[in-house]
């Protein structure tokens, strides 16, 4: 297919449209961008929503997890050159088909560990010492009088040092849950087939070489890769048949890693003895139309171990970066996280003997509107307050 040609010399606007597809808030993006872009706010939940001049005009477009972005989704874009997904996960935008028609698609992938591998362990912490069951009962009412009735209330507290700690993805967050489960006693062994040989040793944890084994050793799994077409369910019925029997189950990475379907039948026979999920298969989540309704010993969460008032603040940073590099620079060759150029075809990745041209901004100051648009600053007359315009 085709990539898209150069924009022509002398656009129609002094600087490129770049577009938050799903959210409103531009505070922190518009000091980033406001010399290089005018930003605009679609808030939207899918491309229908979305306004045409935004389809036809922007340049970049950010987004988080709540719209998704198909091949025919994309071909909605006219002028589109960069995506830029503010998290971790890409799997709400269809990248093969972004490349092919000359998008570069870019993720996040340094900001929120700390929180992610905290929010795990809160988790692992609430199912081993069975806090959050035990802190409902004292707000329903229930009091606890005698070791008969706290042994009741309490069954199914274990205890942490000793216990194998299995981690799937040994990634940014995976490693840093690993160092904080090791402070608690665990023995941590983990499984990821793209990590060459050594690592372990430098954690000074232990690593086995299939999914089956890690399953058939651990005390409690939790999960910290992406999903993409080849692991969709990876944790499914016969996966947990592969599991101790009263093991422990956390996902904080992505839903559809986990068949919510057949963990509800395991946690309802005990093979699973209790689950902790922060993200699910529908998103956003509701418990009362999910297989886990009827399920007593399931934490949900609604997709935000990632967030802290710094996490996120850090995450729209990095992402308006990288914006500012496709637009000052080359794409895809100034893009620090771009995950899809092997899907550049030939034409998307020769454009003027090079790959696609920086943004031409127009001569002279950069802090300067015309007439009749809406940017991001305004005139250097006035005191400089960005804004955002919403399409």
């Amino acid at each position: 297919m085709a990539g898209r040609g150069p924009l022509p010399n002398g656009p129609v606007h002094p600087r490129p449209l770049i577009a938050l597809l799903d959210g409103r808030d531009c505070s922190i993006e518009m000091p980033i961008l406001k010399d290089v872009a005018t930003v605009a706010f679609c808030d939207a939940q899918s491309t229908q929503e979305i306004h045409e001049k935004v389809l036809n005009e922007a340049y970049g477009a950010l987004l988080y997890h709540h719209i998704t972005l198909s091949r025919e989704d994309l071909k909605k874009f006219k002028a589109l050159r960069v995506i830029v997904r503010l998290g971790t996960g890409i799997d709400n935008v269809d990248v093969k088909a972004a490349g092919e028609l000359g998008i570069a698609v870019c993720n996040v992938p340094g900001y929120g560990v700390e929180e992610v591998a905290d929010s795990t362990m809160c988790h692992i912490l609430n199912l081993y010492r069975r806090t959050y069951w035990l802190a409902n009962m004292v707000r329903e009412g229930k009091k606890i009088t005698g070791p008969e009735a706290l042994r009741e209330a309490a069954s199914g507290s274990a205890r942490i040092r000793g216990d194998t700690l299995g981690i799937i993805g040994l990634g940014r967050a995976g490693t840093a849950v690993a160092l904080r489960a090791k402070v608690f006693g665990f023995n941590v062994v983990f499984y990821d087939p793209y990590l060459q040989d050594g690592v372990e040793k430098s954690l000074g944890i232990t690593r086995v070489y299939t999914l089956q084994d890690l399953l058939f050793q651990s005390d409690c799994v939790t999960i910290h890769c992406n999903l993409n077409e080849h692991n969709h369910h990876l944790i499914n019925d016969y996966t947990m048949k592969q599991m101790r029997p009263g093991a422990f189950l956390v996902n904080t990475s992505r839903g559809g890693l986990v068949d919510e379907q057949a963990l509800a039948a395991a946690l309802k026979d005990g093979r699973i003895r209790a689950a902790a999920l922060d993200v699910h298969e529908s998103e956003p989540f509701s418990f009362a139309a999910s297989p886990l309704k009827d399920c007593l010993n399931v934490i949900c969460t609604p997709h935000s171990a990632f967030y802290s008032d710094q996490s996120i603040t850090e995450l729209r940073e990095m992402a308006a970066g990288e914006i500012r590099r496709a637009v000052v620079g080359r794409i895809p060759d100034n893009l620090r996280n771009c995950v899809n150029k092997e899907y550049f075809s030939s034409t998307a990745e020769a454009v003027n003997g090079s790959r696609f041209p920086r943004y031409q901004l127009p001569p002279g100051p950069q802090h300067m509107a015309t007439p009749g648009s809406v940017h991001s600053s305004t005139d250097s007359s006035h005191p400089s307050v960005a804004h955002s315009a919403h399409y």
